[in-house]
């Protein structure tokens, strides 16, 4: 098996980052069946949608061949906000792993990457993450910090908080 190679999305990946946002999005625990299914729902299809406008930035992992994960970040605007909004100039970063990377290192060197990238570009970046989701340790350790009072209630029940980090 040969080793996992990270490299810039392009808009030709736009199908891969909404494969990446079915698994962020908890998609098939809702019932969902296919990222195609997303396109629909407004407040998760901004995130990939026409991917590769001005102020997109990403990356993709791969593993022979095999899609393995994308982490991006895309600029909303207050009445476009997404659920980890800061304001107009801050990015809101998005990550999927595939369930069999999971835990493999894939999600930190995605991370890594981006907010290499990313530091070039923005002062900062913000992201949402569910109370239990295991990533939120991942997080916390590249420097990313809870907003207080910041807890939005998603429809399945679950609470998710914006963390944001400043470079």
């Amino acid at each position: 098996m040969s080793s996992v190679i990270v490299r810039p999305a392009l808009p030709a990946d736009e199908n891969h980052l909404w494969s990446m946002l079915f698994e962020a999005s908890y998609s098939a625990d809702q019932g969902r069946t296919s990222p195609d299914e997303l396109r629909a729902i407004p407040a998760l299809a901004h995130y990939v949608e026409n991917w590769g406008a001005p102020g997109d930035l990403g990356v993709v992992a791969e593993q022979d061949g095999e899609l393995r994960g994308a982490a991006w970040l895309r600029l909303f605007t207050g009445d476009n906000a997404a659920y980890g909004y800061i304001d107009d100039d801050t990015p809101e970063l998005a990550i999927g792993v595939v369930p069999g990377a999971r835990g493999t290192g894939v999600g930190t060197l995605l991370m890594e990457q981006l907010l290499v990238d990313a530091r070039a570009a923005f002062k900062q970046v913000s992201l949402s993450v569910r109370e239990e989701n295991p990533a939120r340790r991942l997080y916390e350790r590249l420097g990313f910090v809870e907003i207080p009072d910041s807890a939005h209630p998603s429809p399945t029940g679950s609470t998710s908080r914006t963390m944001l980090l400043r470079f």
